[in-house]
Formats: C-alpha cells, sequence, structure tokens
C-alpha cells in the first residue's frame, strides 16, 4: 500500500485533487503565487522538451543504423494513417449525432488569473520542431558517416538528458499539475465552462478510447503480442497528459513507463515514443473535427458537406505532423485550415479555441496513449524484417 500511495500515478490523482479543491477556497493574494510557480515549473518543463527529444531521437536513429531512414519513413506513415482515420471517424461520429444534439451557443465567462508575480523566462535553445528535424538529420547524418565519435557523444548526452528526466522533471511534474488544476478551479473552467459543452465533450471522449482499442487492436494482431502488456503501463503517462496538457511536457514520463513494458523493444521505445510525440496527435486531430463541426451547426446553422470535411480531415493529418506537442498546438497549426477550408469568421474561431481549450487534456491523453500502440506497431516491423535490437544503457 506504501508503495502505491508513492508511485507516480498516486502522486498525480492527489495533486490533481488538492488543485482543485485549493482552487474553490484560495484568495486572490495566495492564487498569485500559484500562478507564479505554475509559470516557473511550465519554463522548466518546456525548456527540457527540445534537450529530451534531441537526447532520445539522435541516438536511437544511430543504434538502427542502415534502417533509420526506412524506420523514419514507417513512423510517419502510421502517424499519418492514424490521424486521418481518426478524423474521418470523427466526421463520420459528427453527421450522426450533431444533428440530434441540444447544444446552447453560451459559454460562461471565467475569473481572470492574477498577472504572475515575477517573470522568469527559460527561452528553449531550439523550438520543438527545430529540435525534432536536427535530431533526425544529425542522427542520419551520422550514420551515413559512420561517424563513431559522434555517435558516441549522442549516446553520452542521452545519459546527462535522462539524469535531467529523472531528477529534475518527474520530481516537479505533481507540483506543476496540482498548479495547474488549482489555476482552472479558481478561474471557474471546472464548474462553469465544461458543463456549457459537456454532452460534446463526453461524445469525444467516448470516441479517444474507441479509438486507442482500434489502434492497440491492430498493432497487437500486426506484431502478434499482446498489447495490454503496453496499455497497462500508460496510466501515469496518461495521467500526466491531462495535468499538462502536452505530450512534449509528457514526453519524461511516456518513455519512462513505455519502457517497463516486456513486448516493446527498448530501441523502438527510444526512437518511436519521442518522435510520436510531436508528429501523432490522433487524440486532437478526433477532438477538432467533432467541435469545428459542433460549432458551424451552432453560429452558422449547418454541417459542412462531406466533400469538404474529407478535404479538412486529409489536410489536418498533414498539419497535425508538424504541428508542435505543446497545449493547443493542434489547434493553432490549423487554424488557416478552419478559415480556408471551412470559412470560420473570427467568432468562430474564437469559439473553436475557447472549446477546444476545455478537453485539450484529454485528447493529449489520446495522443500519448496511443503512441504506445505505434511504437508496438514499429516493434513488429523491425521483428518482421529481421532488424536487430540495438542495445543501449538501461535507463529509468
Amino acid at each position: 500500500m506504501k508503495k502505491v500511495l508513492h508511485s507516480l500515478p498516486a502522486k498525480l490523482l492527489l495533486a490533481m485533487v488538492v488543485g482543485i479543491l485549493l482552487g474553490f477556497v484560495l484568495p486572490e493574494s495566495v492564487m498569485e503565487v500559484i500562478v507564479t510557480a505554475k509559470y516557473i515549473m511550465g519554463q522548466v518543463i518546456t525548456f527540457c522538451v527540445p534537450l529530451i527529444i534531441i537526447g532520445f531521437v539522435a541516438p536511437s536513429i544511430t543504434r538502427l543504423g542502415a534502417h533509420a531512414s526506412r524506420m523514419l519513413g514507417v513512423a510517419l506513415v502510421i502517424a499519418y494513417i492514424s490521424s486521418v482515420l481518426a478524423a474521418l471517424l470523427s466526421a463520420g461520429a459528427g453527421y450522426a449525432l450533431i444533428p440530434h444534439l441540444n447544444i446552447t451557443d453560451q459559454v460562461e465567462g471565467l475569473n481572470t488569473l492574477p498577472e504572475v508575480v515575477f517573470e522568469l523566462n527559460i527561452p528553449q535553445i531550439m523550438p520543438v520542431m527545430s529540435a525534432l528535424v536536427l535530431s533526425v538529420l544529425v542522427g542520419l547524418a551520422s550514420v551515413w558517416t559512420n561517424s563513431k565519435t559522434m555517435i558516441q557523444l549522442l549516446q553520452e548526452f542521452q545519459n546527462i538528458v535522462l539524469e535531467i528526466v529523472q531528477r529534475v522533471i518527474i520530481p516537479i511534474l505533481p507540483f506543476f499539475i496540482g498548479c495547474t488544476f488549482c489555476c482552472l478551479s479558481w478561474e471557474g473552467s471546472i464548474t462553469r465552462q465544461l458543463p456549457v459543452f459537456l454532452s460534446v465533450i463526453v461524445i469525444v471522449m467516448i470516441g479517444h478510447f474507441l479509438w486507442m482499442t482500434v489502434l492497440y487492436a491492430v498493432a497487437g494482431a500486426y506484431s502478434g503480442r499482446n498489447p495490454w502488456e503496453v496499455v497497462r503501463h500508460y496510466a501515469p503517462a496518461y495521467l500526466t497528459a491531462v495535468g499538462t496538457m502536452s505530450s512534449a511536457a509528457t514526453l519524461a514520463v511516456a518513455l519512462q513507463y513505455a519502457r517497463k513494458s516486456k513486448v516493446l523493444r527498448k530501441d523502438m521505445v527510444s526512437f518511436g515514443i519521442p518522435l510520436f510525440a510531436n508528429i501523432h496527435l490522433c487524440g486532437s486531430v478526433l477532438t477538432e473535427v467533432f467541435f469545428v463541426m459542433t460549432i458551424s451547426k451552432i453560429l452558422y446553422g449547418f454541417i459542412p458537406s462531406a466533400g469538404t470535411m474529407v478535404l479538412f480531415c486529409v489536410l489536418l493529418a498533414v498539419f497535425a505532423i508538424g504541428a508542435p506537442g505543446v497545449p493547443g498546438g493542434t489547434v493553432m497549426a490549423s487554424l488557416g485550415l478552419i478559415t480556408g477550408v471551412l470559412g470560420f469568421t473570427d467568432t468562430g474561431t474564437a469559439l473553436m479555441l475557447a472549446i477546444f481549450a476545455l478537453q485539450d487534456s484529454f485528447g493529449t491523453a489520446c495522443n500519448v496513449t496511443g503512441d504506445g500502440a505505434l511504437t508496438l506497431i514499429l516493434t513488429g516491423y523491425a521483428e518482421k524484417h529481421h532488424m536487430a535490437e540495438q542495445t543501449e544503457t538501461e535507463v529509468l
């Protein structure tokens, strides 16, 4: 029992509950401290994300050797297929369900959170997508040139990043999540805004679990391995994603617990999990499609035509691959599609951003959990093509 209480999932759940309860009673003066603490911890986590990506993706590519280019292509293809099929599933559900929903078009206002007491800006060494592209290019180039010195350097850098994850990121995550939920509770998101679109959010969440079930069923069938051995380790990553609303910020936890699975190859975990955290956003895509259809019905009185939605889904899946794995990254990256393809006005765009933010945490949790299924597919692909597992230092 003591071990359970000291586990990361228990700490995350406790942080959520305590944060929500404190948000109901804390005065504004104390909330200034909470907001400031959340801001600083968020800065630290955000700063470390590019380091984690470089520290895992690049060394993992070098371990793949001659198979590096092929595995990268396979990862991109399955990430895109997952996202576009999730989007089409959501569109189909939208046509079937939205006309029968009694949805209000009024969104209640929120309390305004206090300003941070002081700003401690910690800029990232580079944007997340730049880190991802750099990792891929450096990893591939190191393989192509057989640069043993660089390969060894990348391995040592990975070890350094792992220590940062274990000693810095993991310990502060419960506090960061607790502060996040405290802010949501204090400003009124939990008690006032959420009920407005509760029916839609419930439908979307059901869609998340249905799509995760499909992904793991396909992954298990393809790899010939038990997908439950992956799913059962993902509760901490799912809860962390709910709290951080960011695939990138959840990366450290996802890596830690994916490595506990007995059916995932460690080299595929190091390669796939950081990569998919930035290119596989199936939950966010599924959510966005259902929401744009709902908002179109609310504001403009109609749901976009099937042809328009198919085009939107196909393009949205492309944009999702390039979207940053940060809160609201998918919808921000696709604003051009929302206005250009669907013809949303400023009012529609603003409402989309607001409603998307209400469930962003659950869409992110679907993204993160789905990454485990795609990594299982990568493991199956590597085994079927007789790619020897590349050894690495045992971590986490």
